[in-house]
């Protein structure tokens, strides 16, 4: 790690930026499915389109962003900028309401499916500066100020923060009744100020580090650069390693967007916030450690108990309903996930060619986003495609996700050992 990068302000940057991120990116992935199945009662295929344009989004964002920020050899601009927009464009969804939908569109003949595609439109936005500064550029910036003796430390600390805003968020958001509107204006309200005065925070915080990628011909040309034939063949052990991550992101996809519709729907469990704190506090705390166990060991010691945590965590889940079996299980899967995330993760940056790693953040996306937040949804809905449904109170229906979405990514998460396989040969041969 480079010297700016030992000091505090760089640790803070990373702490407050990976959890501000990853708190506005949970209310996304995982709120946005609840807010426009309670406010809109969408349908599980309208929550897999919405996923998936929004992968769409985040991908095609973060290939033109990545390499214009390698381009200009600037990181911080995009990262501080991009966080302020960013929480403006969250606190845009406190106007998609019902009330704002009938006054502005009184001839509409379904007020809720004007609202669902308002909110699948808004979520594009959205993602379009989350990706920018995030995915794009604060990912590259992680790049360029480590190094492989110490990533898999960054990377746990990186990878524990889905969970811990896991913890955040459904510990800030349980006093909201989620099926009024008012909570949702108030919701809104709180991340988008508080992204905003991190964007602002980070203007004193984040030590640029200049960089400026070797060989560029033109900003277009660098945009398709790691999808080039001859830079995959220079290049293997980093294309295997993202055929992995994007197999792995595809079972968690499956499920994700519909756990806490199955928690609080499916299950009963009101209470999911005080049953699962301590699940998401321990999984965290793993990963966080875990990271040090891929810089002593490696990637191929490192990964094989993190996925046999997630399969048994699979397991777990389809098969028992009551709470304490159901805390377990998911304290398994979730160490499983965000254990394997960061053991993948730092294996993907240690591979990532040095002063090129924001052309490679959309490459990286492709396989940690587009890829599974299009086919993992996909299989999700299909799969709770004659699912239960209950009646609402205004005469509508809206599904009721059932235990087979942990059995569907059971199947794909089987398929993440068949990947290891030539991964693990691969690594020997061109081991660096």
């Amino acid at each position: 790690m480079t010297g700016k990068a030992k000091n505090g302000r760089f640790w803070l940057s990373l702490v407050i930026f990976c959890l501000t991120g990853q708190v506005a990116w949970t209310v996304e992935n995982m709120y946005f499915n609840v807010f426009i199945y309670k406010m809109f009662h969408a349908s599980a295929e309208a929550i897999s389109v919405m996923v998936a344009a929004s992968a769409i989004a985040a991908t095609v964002t973060t290939l033109l962003v990545g390499a214009l920020s390698d381009k200009i050899g600037k990181r911080k601009i995009f990262i501080c900028g991009g966080y302020i927009l960013w929480g403006i464009s969250i606190w845009s969804f406190t106007l998609i309401r019902m009330d704002v939908i009938h006054a502005l569109f009184p001839a509409a003949v379904s007020a809720a499916s004007v609202g669902v595609s308002l909110v699948i439109i808004m979520d594009c936005v959205m993602t379009f500066f989350g990706s920018s500064a995030n995915d794009a550029c604060f990912n590259a910036w992680l790049t360029d100020v480590t190094e492989e003796a110490n990533r898999g430390k960054v990377e746990g600390i990186n990878a524990m923060m889905p969970l811990v805003s896991i913890l955040v968020v459904f510990g800030s958001f349980m006093g909201f009744d989620l099926n009024l509107p008012g909570s949702w204006v108030t919701i809104f309200n709180i991340i988008g100020i508080v992204v905003i005065a991190i964007g602002v925070a980070g203007i004193f915080l984040i030590e640029e580090k200049t960089v400026k990628a070797e060989g560029n011909q033109s900003y277009f040309g660098n945009i398709l650069y790691g999808f080039r034939p001859k830079v995959v063949r220079s290049n293997k052990m980093l294309y295997f390693t993202l055929a992995a991550l994007a197999v792995f992101n595809i079972s968690i996809q499956v499920f994700m967007p519909y756990l806490i519709l199955y928690y609080t729907v499916t299950l009963g469990m009101d209470n999911y916030v005080l049953i699962f704190a301590p699940a998401i506090i321990l999984a965290a705390a793993f990963t966080g450690l875990y990271g040090k166990v891929y810089d002593r060991r490696g990637f191929g010691f490192a990964i094989v108990p993190t996925l046999t945590l997630l399969t048994l965590g699979y397991v777990g889940l389809y098969l028992f309903r009551s709470t304490v079996p159901v805390f377990l299980a998911s304290l398994l899967m979730m160490c499983g996930f965000l254990g394997t995330g960061a053991v993948i993760g730092a294996k993907v940056r240690t591979h990532t060619p040095q002063n090129k790693s924001g052309m490679f953040q959309g490459l990286r996306i492709v396989a940690q986003v587009l890829i599974p937040s299009v086919v993992g949804p996909a299989i999700g809905a299909k799969v709770l495609a004659h699912a239960d449904t209950v009646l609402n109170d205004d005469g509508t229906t809206s599904f009721i996700p059932n235990a087979n979405i942990f059995l569907a990514a059971l199947v794909v998460s089987l398929f993440v050992w068949v990947v290891m396989l030539p991964l693990y040969k691969k690594e020997k041969q061109y081991a660096k």
